[in-house]
């Protein structure tokens, strides 16, 4: 019974109401607010505010709540613990990842689940500083962020790859056909970026400042299938990192959507290790994945 009075209270948490928490627990409402309750007799301490409904936790609610998330997570552990013993791994592995990472995400997975086939996968999409809080509360297992923010410090970090930046284009102007392109080409074109509490849009911010220049942002997005949908239908240009590319490998007319071009800037690789692939080479995307994949 303790440790379902344990996810009752971090549903509540979750939630905050009392019959939302109930629906997420499969239990009805009366049970979840008993077992709540004897939880609180058991320990000899009010944790949550109540009145005709839910008002929040008590200072020493607020408290329990961490230990609450902890024994949790350690009663999952002691789960899988004894499943692997049975040579039987089962549960779910709670990813998070910022958008720019969802791509690469199956690399990571797809191992995995053929390793263990009982263990299910929870993939969200959060920015970073989203994903760090629930790594934080122990309501995700891994995430998949840039390793350079300083809110990751205590967590223990795995280097994957190295990101470098592209441009996106459909229709590209005549004037951006040379060799390479600096920041300042860039900052010109009517652009679409990801919303400046991304973390990926925070470094192309950087790369632009540093560049001493102001881009030209016509749309901001979270999205970054909308980047593509502006790159595609409205002829805006997006900066966007190099795996992302498996993904935009649509042709119109014949031709293929995408067209990338290096960025440099003072004779270096631009940004966090600006790149690029042939022009025009619709495969190039794939062809990366599946050289990330074998490293």
């Amino acid at each position: 019974m303790f440790i379902h009075q344990i996810h009752y209270l971090l549903a509540l948490s979750k939630t905050e109401h009392f019959g939302r928490a109930a629906e997420a627990c499969h239990v009805s409402q009366p049970a979840l607010s008993t077992a709540i309750q004897h939880l609180e007799e058991e320990l000899g301490v009010t944790i949550v505010r109540r009145g005709q409904r839910f008002q929040g936790f008590t200072m020493e609610g607020e408290r329990l709540l961490q230990w609450a998330r902890i024994l949790a997570q350690d009663w999952e552990c002691m789960r899988q613990e004894a499943a692997q013993c049975n040579r039987q791994l089962t549960g779910t592995l709670r990813i998070g990842a910022i958008p720019t990472t969802l791509a690469v995400a199956p690399l990571l997975t797809e191992p995995y689940q053929s390793d263990y086939p009982g263990v299910g996968i929870k993939l969200v999409s959060l920015c970073a500083d989203d994903l760090i809080r629930q790594l934080d509360n122990f309501e995700l297992d891994l995430g998949l962020t840039y390793l350079e923010d300083p809110g990751l410090k205590g967590f223990r970090k795995l280097p994957l790859y190295l990101e470098r930046h592209v441009l996106l284009a459909r229709s590209p102007d005549p004037r951006l056909i040379k060799d390479n392109l600096g920041w300042a080409d860039i900052a010109k074109l009517p652009l679409c970026l990801l919303t400046p509490n991304m973390q990926n849009r925070r470094l192309i911010d950087a790369a632009f400042r540093e560049a001493g220049v102001t881009p030209n942002i016509m749309l901001e997005t979270d999205s970054v299938f909308a980047l593509y949908a502006y790159v595609r239908s409205a002829g805006l240009y997006s900066v966007v990192p190099h795996s992302l590319l498996s993904l935009f490998e649509s042709y119109f007319e014949d031709r293929p959507i995408r067209d990338e071009y290096l960025i440099v800037q003072g004779g270096q690789l631009a940004g966090v290790g600006a790149h690029s692939y042939s022009k025009g080479n619709a495969t190039g995307g794939s062809e990366e994945a599946a050289q990330f994949k074998k490293d």
